[in-house]
């Protein structure tokens, strides 16, 4: 991936972000004769038609892609994406069934980058839809437009999840933001990965959204800036004051068609808009694709293994062991990573993310739980995990 290199430095950090930096990347044009397989350039983002591609080679519309998420500006749209409409509105139909069961139940979906409660959201999407109708969803999962644009920058093996996203009328903004994984993290958690880890992030997952209804500008589709994948230090940039101002004042919204899907580099620099729309529920499907190396090798019970040590690191407390000796004994026990969870009963607590099994434990050592009380604690937290 081309980036702005900042001194081959082994660390990265907010002093590291130069917003003259960002700009020199992003103030650009894209040329469509580049991209052969691209129909147009609008607002510097590439749009592809789909059915042009569906009889193109594939192996160079893969290469191709990859190169406009990479070297390019990040963001592909695929015009008709999906064909036959019908299968859009069949999965509509699932997600308001969805949305309604939800309401009645009293749940409310949070947010990750906006107000709790603006939007109807939907989280397990994937999961739901399947049971919900499993005909809708095999007819809808098939398409290849989202095949292919998965494979080209996953390779094969790759992994779906899928949350509905409404914004009604008056729903406000989300604030400018990258993605999972290192976007979900505080900047003094992100700071503590290598920087060659904030160049591996965004090639672990693709982002990506299918329109469920006609998108025009005032009922908010995304906004992005364009070619802003490309900055190094963009993990810790994204929430200084002064980054934020010049998303404000450069970005781009591209209005969608039913049946259209965006995809985009999780590391540029985005946010969904607001509806200014008298009377468009805004409806999107959020995509989001995993890499099949996001996962561990080996499967570890990881509560039956912190259940036995907890024992071993009272004592070790207790006799002076320090922090430092007893986070190292966490990490390599406990599970450090709050993902993948069922955000309906884990929701984020205090920022962007559920506790990890880790945290829960580092908790324990500091309020100097009991063995059976954290064996009960991790019952309880994997239980929240489960679908």
């Amino acid at each position: 991936m081309s980036l702005t290199p900042v001194e081959h430095r082994a660390w990265l950090s907010e002093q590291d972000c130069d917003l003259a930096d960002l700009r020199r990347l992003v103030e650009r044009t894209t040329d469509v004769t580049d991209y052969p397989h691209a129909s147009e350039v609008e607002q510097g983002v590439l749009v592809y038609d789909s059915d042009r591609l569906r009889t193109a080679e594939s192996r160079p519309v893969r290469a191709e892609l990859v190169r406009a998420l990479t070297q390019g500006p990040g963001i592909v749209v695929f015009r008709g994406a999906f064909g036959d409409l019908s299968v859009v509105d069949r999965l509509s139909a699932v997600f308001d069934a969805l949305i309604a069961e939800q309401r009645a139940s009293g749940a409310r979906a949070g947010d990750h980058f906006a107000k709790p409660g603006a939007n109807d959201r939907v989280w397990n999407a994937l999961e739901k839809a399947a049971l919900h109708d499993p005909g809708a969803f095999a007819d809808y999962y098939a398409n290849d437009i989202l095949a292919l644009v998965s494979t080209a920058w996953l390779g094969p093996g790759y992994q779906v999840t899928s949350q509905v996203n409404v914004v009604n009328p008056g729903g406000k903004a989300q604030t400018v933001h990258r993605d999972y994984h290192l976007g979900f993290l505080s900047n003094e958690a992100a700071a503590a990965y290598p920087a060659h880890v904030h160049v591996l992030s965004p090639v672990l997952t693709l982002q990506g959204a299918v329109a469920h209804c006609d998108m025009p500008v005032e009922s908010g589709p995304t906004l992005y800036l364009p070619y802003s994948q490309q900055y190094e230090p963009g993990y810790l940039a994204w929430r200084l004051p002064q980054f934020q101002a010049y998303f404000d004042d450069h970005h781009v919204q591209l209005p969608l068609a039913k049946g259209d899907a965006a995809f985009f580099n999780p590391a540029v620099f985005h946010a969904a808009g607001t509806n200014r729309s008298a009377d468009i529920r805004r409806t999107a499907n959020l995509l989001q694709v995993s890499s099949a190396f996001g996962r561990a090798m080996e499967t570890v019970d990881r509560e039956a293994v912190t259940s036995a040590v907890y024992p071993v690191l009272l004592a070790r407390r207790a006799e002076g062991a320090g922090d430092q000796w007893l986070g190292n004994v966490i990490a390599a026990s406990a599970e450090g990573y709050p993902f993948p969870t069922n955000l309906d009963s884990d929701p984020p607590a205090d920022g962007l993310a559920p506790p990890s099994q880790a945290d829960v434990v580092r908790r324990a050592l500091r309020e100097g739980w009991t063995a059976e009380a954290l064996r009960h604690e991790l019952r309880a937290h994997a239980g929240r995990r489960e679908s």
